[in-house]
């Protein structure tokens, strides 16, 4: 089952002298900071925990699976998460 921002936000709760409401704030401002900074290239370190980076793909060539026709893939960009090791 995964882990939603409901379950974070509940563990947030349960493990701090937090009040829910509390809780639930902080964990959308971290996610806000993070998505910011990612959305403006820069990289994330969390020390202990990993690494968010942004890379930039540059355009390649694919095809359509269900036409086997080639297509153009535009450049894009992915943000990558790299754990810390133990």
């Amino acid at each position: 089952m995964p882990t939603t921002k409901a379950t974070l936000a509940d563990s947030i709760f349960k493990n701090s002298a937090l009040q829910k409401n509390q809780s639930i704030v902080i964990l959308n401002s971290l996610l806000e900071i993070i998505k910011r900074t990612l959305e403006s290239g820069g990289d994330i370190l969390i020390t202990g925990f990993g690494k968010f980076t942004v890379k930039k793909k540059k355009t390649r060539k694919g095809r359509n699976p269900q036409t086997e026709k080639p297509l153009q893939l535009d450049a894009r960009k992915v943000v990558l998460f790299r754990c810390s090791e133990s």
